[in-house]
This record gives structure tokens, sequence and C-alpha cells, in this order.
């Protein structure tokens, strides 16, 4: 199998529409469509099934398109990395959470940095649950990640620490001045509903809370009395005066950890992760 027939099947399975396929890959509808054909005659299975009216996936089509989304990730991540090790000076991309890790992440850099040999880091800054992505299509080599809060499916991981979590609300709330609370006196606040976060798939889930991406976003709608959330502990320091961190007893505890695709063979992405670990 050709990575061309690849790009040309994912085209039209995501799609669902030879002509939509086609005018995103750039190419005229005819050839396409024998592409498609020619690749199920040699696999000897229906990957699609076509009527007049639309094209659906087959149980075959729909493992193909997972199998050759991976695959098609891990080309394009293979040629990012290789033309960036192509370059005169070794840099490395560390994908982070705006917002988070901030003393971890500042130790880490200038620890790294005083290796003899250390590459340039540059910073991707990134929102809630795009790390995989950003990992799997090699726009970046290396992440910190926040268990359970994002997913690290598919990465493989070195946990750096363990926290527990706090409750954002306004400065001026009645439960600012407990400490600690519970996570049901947080949830049972009708004046601010819990902040609602983007799930893997960009979805948000149902609920009278704010959406939220980041937690510049989040710090300013509970700095207006519209929601609240509860987040790790290290997300809480050095808080505006118009917030308040409280510490929750029974939220769960929250592991840093940094993650890299298990492929990777970067001798500048061994040395990050040997840094951090002694950290």
């Amino acid at each position: 199998m050709e990575i061309r027939e690849l790009r040309y099947f994912v085209a039209v399975a995501e799609e669902l529409h030879f002509g939509k396929a086609a005018q995103r890959l750039g190419m005229a509808q005819p050839p396409l469509s024998r592409t498609i054909t020619q690749l199920e005659r040699r696999l000897g299975i229906a990957l699609l099934e076509r009527t007049s009216r639309k094209v659906t996936l087959t149980a075959a089509g729909a493992v193909l398109l997972a199998e050759g989304r991976a695959i098609l990730s891990a080309v394009t991540a293979a040629e990012r990395r290789t033309q960036r090790a192509a370059t005169a000076h070794p840099s490395l991309v560390l994908a982070v959470k705006s917002g988070t890790a901030g003393e971890l992440l500042t130790k880490l850099l200038d620890a790294y940095a005083a290796e003899p040999g250390a590459a340039t880091v540059d910073l991707l800054l990134c929102e809630a649950h795009q790390h995989q992505r950003l990992l799997h299509e090699g726009q970046a080599d290396v992440a910190l990640l926040n268990l359970p809060c994002d997913s690290a499916a598919g990465l493989d991981t070195e946990a750096l620490y363990t926290e527990g979590q706090v409750a954002i609300l306004p400065a001026s709330h009645p439960l600012a001045d407990r400490s600690p609370v519970r996570m049901a006196d947080v949830t049972a606040l009708p004046e601010l509903p819990m902040a609602r976060w983007p799930g893997p798939g960009g979805n948000y889930p149902e609920g009278p809370g704010a959406e939220v991406r980041n937690l510049t976003e989040l710090f300013q709608l509970i700095a207006l009395g519209r929601t609240t959330a509860v987040v790790p502990e290290s997300a809480g320091v050095g808080l505006r005066p118009d917030l308040a961190a409280v510490p929750v007893l029974d939220a769960p505890p929250v592991t840093t950890v940094i993650a890299w695709p298990p492929h990777s063979r970067l001798r500048t992405v061994a040395d990050l992760i040997r840094v951090a670990t002694r950290l």
C-alpha cells in the first residue's frame, strides 16, 4: 500500500464524498475514484459502500481510516523531525498548556540549558487535549501533561511530581475564607457553576458553566463571578489579587508527567527527559 493511496483513501473516508475529497486533494475526481477502486481490488475487500446518494464506510474501511490516520501522522512527524535534525543548531519543541507548570518549567529550562551540548528549546503553548496531536504529528517533540486531566494514550511518560488541587474563587466569595473545602462545597454553588473544558474531540460537555480553553480565560471569568474550577495547586500560585485558591481535601491528586512519542530516538529529547526526572 502506497502513502499516496492512504492519503487519497483518508480524504474520501473523512469527507464521505468523492467530489469534496478530490477538491481537498487538488485533483480531478475520476483518477481519485480509480485509485480507491484499485486499492479495494488489491486488498480484496470493500472499503466504501457507494450509492447514488451517499458514501459510507464499511467495517474494514473504518479500520483502515484509523490506521491510515496514524500512519500519515507518523510520516508527517518523521518529515518534520528529519528537517529539524538537518539544521546547523539542534532544537526541540516542548508543548505545555498556557499558564501551567510555571516553576517547574523555569527550573527545567535552566537546568537543561546548563547541560553540555544542550539544544535550543522552543516552547509551544497549547490548550487542553492538544498535546497528543502535536506529539503524534511531529509539531512537538516532548510535552508536559497533567494526569488524569490530560490523556497520555499512545505516549511514553515519566512521572515528575504529584500535587493536590485547589478551588479558584473570587476573592470576595464566602468560601474564599474557608480552608480547606470539599468538592461538594464547590460543585454545589449555583451562582458559580463549574467551568467546562473541551474533551479530546474539541466538544464541551453539557452544563451551565462557562466554556474555557485555557487558564487565562478561566481566571478572567472567575474574577467576573461567572464560574469556578478545581485545578492543580501549582496553577493557583501567584494569582491576581481578586482571586483566591482554596485547597480541596477530597479532590483527586494530579501527577505532572513528561511525555514523548514511543518511537522517538532524538538524543535531545532523551537529555531533556533525564534532566526533568533528576529535578
